[in-house]
Order: structure tokens, then C-alpha cells, then sequence
């Protein structure tokens, strides 16, 4: 039986890896599916079992999983595609027999008000299809979806969106990453269902005062129309689709969709989460 990390040469596997390792699973019972070996050399060098899977290639699934094998599915990354590539991964997984299937989704489960989302709960769905055992790990916002435009707003000195007053809790991807670690280790997380996001909510006003103050610079929030910021997410070389989900995400973000704080990433991980302070000053840092 292994722990098993899927899309573990991302941002977010690197860190789920990284926490394992960090609270005491020896490397030889994680196994990395990736799709480029290559890229996950360093994770091979620790002792940490790669396995080669590609979620657009089901056949190369088939061997991804083992029987009893504790599985965190890392949602795909294109939009648009991810219902296939989950479907395959989820196959795959109650094909082998794994013991246990956590999935990593959008905070507000079946209730997310948002286009993000819906390919999230259409994964949900095929999970509890599929009769695996499962958890749930249902994402808030990144703080540093924010923080990887960092450069962008320093240049214009203004952080352009067009969620209004809106607040987020959000939360560094360590954080969430820690949540996964936590589950895959442990024991009594089956059947449930966990909302996470960050301690505390914050407006992009807010962001954008803190991005001053620690830069010593004049940074102005400006929110705007949802066509206009449309029309400036075009003009940054984004594609259609991509910009109207963002747009939407604004939306949702001014109704208050991605504002709850329910304190449960916090309870799991067993610390705070990570201020939004401190990550803003670590990316300035490079």
C-alpha cells in the first residue's frame, strides 16, 4: 500500500510530497504519478516512487494505482478538459481497488455558484458513482493566484479586477497542502467532505494597500466593469474562455461566495493558516 499523489511535479504535489515527508511517511511509501520523469528526478532522488501516468492517456493509468493504495487526485489544470481526465484517474482507481480517494475541489461543493466549479462537482458526482471510498478537500482561493501577478500590479501600480468590495479567504498553497498530507496519512476522514479556506477574509482593496505598504509604493485598487475587465484580461494575451471563468470568479467573489471562513484547513493542519501578510512579502522577496 502506498500514499499515492497524482500531478505530484505541480505546485500543489510538490507541497502534498514535501508534508508527507515533513510529518514521517518514509519516502518509499509515497508514490509520484507524473507524466515527465524528468521533471520529477528530485522527488526519484528522495526515494519516492515515480509512477508515469498521463490523466489524457487512460491506458496509462492503468498501472498509476495498486490495491489499498491511498490516493489524492490533484485536479487538472485545463479548463475545459478536466471532466474526461478525472473520469479516467477515478476508472483507474476503482479498477486497482484503492483504499481511499481524495479529491482536491472548489470550496462550496455541490453549492458553488460559480463556472470554476462546475467541473469540480461533475468530478464530485463521478467519484460517488464510482463506490470508492473518498474525501472531499474543497478549495478556497489561492493566495497566490494574487501573488503570481505581482509584477503586473507593480508595474501599472494598481490591481485591476472587477469584484467589488468582495472578500476572500484565502489561503497559501502550503496550506492546503498540509490538509491533503494530513488526510492520506491519517485515519477518519472517509465519507466526509471538508470546506477549507483561510482564517481570515480579505477585500482586493485591502490587497492592494498591503501591496503599498510593503513596497513603499502608491497602489491603487481599481474595479471595474466586468466588460472591461474582460477586455483587459483580452488584452493581456488570455484566451476567451479563460477570461469570462475569471470574470465569473469575480462575481462570485462579490457575492460573497468565496468569503466563508469556516477554520476547518486551520483545525486539520493544526496551526493558523498562513497570513495573507506573509505570503505577499515572501513572493516581493522573489
Amino acid at each position: 500500500m502506498s500514499i499515492v499523489v497524482t500531478g505530484a511535479s505541480g505546485h500543489l504535489g510538490r507541497l502534498v510530497v514535501a508534508e508527507l515527508l515533513a510529518r514521517g511517511t518514509a519516502a518509499g511509501e509515497i508514490a509520484a504519478v507524473v507524466r515527465d520523469a524528468g521533471k520529477a528526478a528530485d522527488l526519484a532522488a528522495q526515494g519516492v516512487e515515480l509512477r508515469i501516468a498521463d490523466y489524457d492517456q487512460p491506458p496509462t493509468l492503468k498501472d498509476a494505482f495498486r490495491a489499498g493504495d491511498r490516493v489524492l487526485l490533484i485536479s487538472g489544470s485545463e479548463v475545459g478538459r478536466r471532466i474526461p481526465q478525472h473520469n479516467a484517474v477515478v476508472e483507474a482507481a476503482a479498477g486497482a481497488g484503492v483504499a481511499l480517494l481524495a479529491y482536491t475541489g472548489a470550496l462550496g461543493g455541490p453549492d458553488a455558484d460559480f463556472v470554476l466549479a462546475d467541473e469540480h462537482k461533475a468530478t464530485e458526482q463521478l467519484v460517488l458513482a464510482s463506490g470508492l471510498s473518498y474525501v472531499f478537500l474543497r478549495h478556497g482561493w489561492y493566495t497566490e493566484v494574487y501573488t503570481q501577478n505581482l509584477p503586473t500590479v507593480l508595474e501599472h501600480g494598481a490591481v485591476v479586477a472587477a469584484a467589488g468590495d468582495g472578500r476572500i479567504a484565502s489561503a497559501a498553497r502550503a496550506d492546503y497542502a498540509a490538509a491533503a498530507a494530513v488526510v492520506l496519512a491519517g485515519e477518519g476522514h472517509e465519507g466526509r467532505a471538508y470546506e477549507l479556506s483561510g482564517d481570515t477574509a480579505w477585500s482586493l482593496a485591502e490587497y492592494a494597500a498591503l501591496v503599498g505598504e510593503l513596497t513603499g509604493r502608491e497602489i491603487a485598487y481599481r474595479n471595474v466593469s466586468a466588460e472591461d475587465y474582460r477586455a483587459v484580461l483580452l488584452g493581456a494575451g488570455l484566451p476567451a474562455a479563460f477570461a469570462d471563468v475569471l470574470v465569473d470568479v469575480d462575481r462570485a467573489i462579490g457575492l460573497g461566495l468565496l468569503a466563508g471562513t469556516s477554520g476547518n484547513l486551520a483545525r486539520l493542519i493544526g496551526r493558523p493558516t498562513t497570513p495573507l501578510r506573509e505570503t505577499v512579502a515572501a513572493a516581493l522577496k522573489g
